[in-house]
């Protein structure tokens, strides 16, 4: 929260309001139009984690669960409490995991779900509509 708070008073932003939570506990009832989110996705033994820049990153940042997915599945459960119809959920996620994740978001009720990749065409993101109320 210091190193987020840090920069954006270096980025000179104001509008910013910092919670710290278990991603979407702390909101109450409170809804949103769009969630975004670049949650940990590595798996628990990827061996990447010991290479270059990320091995200096914390592990609780990076890494979630044996199939990088438990953190991502929390957020997909939570922001259907969160957000209001035809909301957008946005997540980032890891090269290999954009199918697994469209079923998920499919299986929850999310509707026009889709895959995007990023500058190398890599699957890097989805985009998902909550179409409940």
């Amino acid at each position: 929260m210091a190193i987020a708070r840090r920069n954006a008073r270096q980025q000179e932003l104001s509008n910013i309001e910092f919670i710290h939570g278990d991603w979407l506990s702390e909101y109450g009832d409170e809804a949103f139009d769009v969630i975004v989110s670049n949650p940990p996705y590595i798996e628990q033994n990827d061996p990447h984690l010991q290479q270059g820049d990320v091995a200096y990153e914390p592990q609780s940042a990076l890494v979630s669960g044996i199939d990088g997915l438990d953190d991502i599945r929390q957020i997909v459960m939570q922001s259907k409490a969160h957000l209001r119809p035809g909301g957008r959920l946005i997540m980032e996620h890891g090269y290999n995991q954009q199918v697994l994740i469209k079923q998920l978001l499919t299986t929850e009720g999310y509707r026009d779900i889709r895959g995007l990749q990023d500058l190398s065409a890599i699957d890097r993101c989805v985009v998902a509509t909550w179409a409940q109320s």
